[in-house]
């Protein structure tokens, strides 16, 4: 049996979906999955997302009056640092366990490998060289660790090998895309 969080953080990699929801899903069968404590945040009418803790969901629409559409989610890993667990939605603390304040890439990547789920180094030309960026080409899930560290680009409460944040779909588009920034 994994760890705790390592199972879930295992769960969402080799799924591209957290406790089931996915990406594409809508607002309300996110909050089927997931409960119904969440902050609903908008910038506008065309775009929302809902905080789960560490946990983000977001949609677009082109008007008011259609539905919404998925776009992606995000953990928010590196929330974990300064909050600890509590930052966890219940859904999920009820069915992994505790977490801890950080998630070691090694680690996590060791037991995706046992798995059969193993991750791709991936160009991440937007936050080199301070983060590296990883990637799950069946989930098309991406991670977010930090590099390197500097004054107002990376959290002090985080160390170097640590998984900043969780995101999918990172498409093979998108992969190739940055591949090309990269020459």
């Amino acid at each position: 049996m994994t760890p705790y969080s390592l199972a879930f953080y295992m769960d969402v990699v080799a799924s591209g979906t957290v406790l089931g929801a996915k990406p594409t899903d809508s607002p309300d069968q996110v909050a089927k999955a997931l409960g119904p404590d969440f902050a609903e945040n908008s910038f506008d009418e065309h775009s929302m997302w809902r905080d789960y803790g560490m946990v983000e969901f977001f949609w677009s629409r082109a008007s008011a009056d259609q539905s919404w559409a998925g776009h992606h989610f995000t953990l928010q890993v590196r929330r974990l640092a300064g909050s600890g667990g509590k930052i966890v939605n219940q859904s999920i603390r009820d069915r992994y366990g505790r977490f801890d304040r950080r998630l070691r890439f090694e680690k996590l990547r060791r037991l995706l490998e046992r798995r059969g789920t193993p991750l791709l180094e991936i160009p991440d030309p937007s936050n080199a060289p301070n983060y590296r960026a990883y990637w799950q080409p069946d989930s098309q899930v991406s991670l977010s660790v930090i590099a390197a560290h500097e004054e107002f680009l990376t959290p002090g409460n985080l160390r170097i090998g640590d998984v900043y944040s969780i995101t999918a779909p990172t498409t093979p588009e998108e992969v190739a895309w940055r591949r090309s920034r990269q020459r």
